[in-house]
């Protein structure tokens, strides 16, 4: 009989509900109408909370700044701040925060950089941006603690924070400073991050960068931090200006102490090593002292960089021509010389400038105290020669054809209503121009300024960079420099004595980079333009040498060194002035009151001489004497050689004027 198949009731198989039919959740709901709305109204109100956490998750992100490209990220958030290095690139004063010039990552000793990560973020190289392990944490402390007692941000998101991001404590910019901070991770590898960071974080009392700290902190270069000043520098970042060295060291050294802990805990040093540092003393260096006169120069640059650069960069480098050095001398010497000399005679104010043959400004005084008064009378003043306009009268002659053996008569005349008179108020009869110029015969530069014409002495002028010259007058009076000039102008105009005829174009700015060492402007080299026959020049050299061998400019003298140069005094002693050159160095000094009030007879050859002496002196220090082009090629004649010339020349002029009539 065959098997039969097991008998299969509906009592064996397992419950199973029939949705189409209105059983199981369906039949339950709508058995039960208060849970079925309760079900409803929980579904609704998650609905409507995700969708409000969605909402105010993009609020988070709502105006969030865009991520500053690579470039912009060296610079954004800076304030604008000028570092100002001297001829030798050493520091001479910084203007606005200090920031530092940019280090290199790979020219840092190993532990440099691992002291910031262990001090700030030792999962910086498992990390992408935000450490997801270290929030966690954060969160639970401060839940916990019902405080904020921990915080979480990486050296990426502290980078984000201080670039980009305002400082507000808010939840909306951690969320932005993570996101930022993730992007930037996926933009630079670890280590340009890195060195981005070290060059931009805030380290106190103004240092921005670890060039910046190192330096003015410990007096070397981030290349030359032992772990000891590393560890004490990755103190900082956490609060730069509650632990800075400079007011803080007692808590400075505190911290310093977990940071070799968790340097040692990093792998990155050892336990002696974190104990020698612990240990090691640590001097700070005095912050470099500078008088505040080098103040005079550093407005002049900054108003060229102004020029330059229309739109400046938030941080630069500039190098100036100035030899800090120097400066400070001169500045001492005409400090001293005008407390001893400048209060007997009445005179307050004094300025002087000296430059290369290159045109370089290595030194400049702008006045007695800058700290009272910014006036630059140097750049800025504009006064009365007096006399020391005369060899741009003597040029025009001699560039007209004349010769330094030429005689005029010594003798009273009248111009236009106009008498000029000599110092002296006594006349001597004929002398040679050589002797003339020596000797400061006012007479005969009238007579000359005459014969060559204004026109002519004004456009010598213009050439030779009296930026003045465009307002001058062609009046006689112009021959006894009765028109004002600026002491650096002058010292320009002598300067192509000096250079053979060559125009000499003062600056005081060579080069201007940014603290990443990019070079944003260089002076170019050219050829210094010719505007004065090399013959003539030294022609004029010779008889200026004869105003400081024996002439008016006696207090001048430099042991060693052919020197020429001009005293110059203006009217009622107002102004007196002295300005010179050697082969390789020209300058001009100025002394008087602001007020233009008189002194009691301070000339050219008195207390300008001697602070033009002065100067000098300091600026050829430790250089080789050189020869000066043309000086001892003139020849003194005798009075009687002189009597002689100009009786012939007297002679020819009546023949002369007898044909013409």
């Amino acid at each position: 009989m065959p098997a039969q198949p097991p008998n299969r009731t509906s009592s064996n198989r397992p419950p199973t509900y029939d949705w189409r039919s209105g059983g199981g959740f369906a039949s339950i709901l709508s058995g039960k109408p208060i849970l079925k709305w309760g079900l409803i109204t929980i579904f609704g109100l998650v609905v409507i909370a995700a969708l409000a956490v969605w909402i105010y998750w993009q609020s988070l992100y709502r105006g969030m700044p865009d991520l500053p490209s690579n470039e912009d990220l060296w610079a954004t958030g800076r304030e604008q701040a000028i570092e100002f290095v001297d001829a030798n690139g050493d520091t001479i004063a910084i203007r606005g925060p200090r920031y530092g010039r940019a280090i290199n990552l790979e020219d840092l000793p190993a532990h440099v950089p691992q002291a910031f990560i262990a001090a700030e973020d030792k999962r910086f190289y498992e990390h992408d941006g935000a450490d997801t392990q270290a929030i966690m944490r954060a969160v639970w402390a401060n839940v916990t603690s019902g405080e904020t007692v921990s915080g979480a941000s990486t050296i990426t998101q502290q980078l984000i924070k201080n670039l980009v991001l305002t400082p507000e404590q808010t939840l909306k910019r951690k969320a932005q400073e993570i996101r930022l901070a993730r992007r930037l991770e996926e933009r630079l590898t670890k280590e340009q991050i890195l060195e981005l960071y070290m060059n931009r974080v805030y380290f106190g009392a103004g240092f921005y960068g670890l060039g910046a700290a190192s330096r003015f902190y410990f007096g070397k270069q981030p290349e030359e931090l032992t772990i000891g000043e590393a560890s004490l520098l990755a103190t900082l970042p956490q609060a730069p200006s509650r632990l800075a060295l400079t007011n803080n060291m007692t808590d400075a050294k505190t911290r310093q102490r977990y940071v070799l802990r968790e340097m040692v805990d990093s792998g990155f040093i050892t336990p002696p090593q974190a104990a020698a540092a612990e240990k090691e003393d640590i001097a700070l260096t005095d912050p470099p002292e500078r008088d505040p006169q080098f103040g005079y120069a550093l407005d002049v640059a900054t108003d060229r960089i102004d020029e330059i650069l229309p739109t400046m960069p938030g941080d630069l480098v500039v190098q100036l021509t100035i030899d800090a050095d120097l400066q400070a001398a001169v500045d001492e010497a005409f400090t001293r010389r005008m407390q001893e000399e400048g209060a007997k005679q009445d005179a307050t104010q004094a300025a002087g400038i000296v430059m290369d043959a290159k045109g370089r400004i290595l030194a400049m005084y702008g006045g007695v105290d800058y700290t009272e008064n910014q006036f630059n009378r140097a750049t800025q003043a504009q006064r009365q020669p007096g006399s020391a306009f005369k060899p741009l009268v003597y040029a025009t002659a001699i560039q007209q054809g004349l010769s330094p053996y030429d005689v005029r008569r010594d003798e009273a005349f009248t111009i236009d209503d106009w008498t000029p008179e000599n110092y002296s108020r006594v006349h001597t009869g004929p002398m040679t121009l050589s002797e003339a110029l020596k000797d400061s015969i006012n007479t005969v530069a009238a007579q000359l300024g005459q014969e060559v014409g204004e026109e002519n002495i004004i456009s010598l002028a213009r050439r030779f960079g009296i930026s003045s010259a465009d307002g001058m007058k062609p009046l006689p009076s112009i021959a006894l420099g009765s028109q004002e000039v600026s002491v650096q102008d002058l010292a320009r105009a002598y300067g192509v004595f000096m250079t053979g005829g060559k125009r000499l174009d003062p600056h005081v700015v060579e080069k201007i980079s940014n603290s990443r060492g990019d070079v944003l402007y260089e002076r170019p080299q050219y050829d210094a333009e010719q505007v004065y026959d090399r013959r003539d020049a030294e022609t004029m050299v010779a008889m200026m040498e004869r105003v400081i061998t024996d002439g008016t400019g006696t207090r001048a003298r430099l042991a060693n060194w052919q020197v020429a140069g001009k005293t110059g005094t203006s009217q009622d002693f107002r102004d007196a002035w002295f300005a010179g050159f050697s082969a390789v160095r020209v300058g001009a000094v100025w002394v008087g009151n602001d007020d233009d009030s008189a002194m009691k007879k301070v000339t050219g050859g008195g207390l300008p001489a001697a602070l033009w002496h002065d100067m000098m002196v300091l600026a050829h220090d430790g250089l080789e004497p050189q020869p000066l082009a043309g000086a001892g090629t003139l020849k003194t004649l005798s009075p009687q050689a002189q009597q002689r010339i100009a009786f012939y020349r007297d002679l020819g002029m009546a023949f002369e004027g007898a044909a013409t009539n």
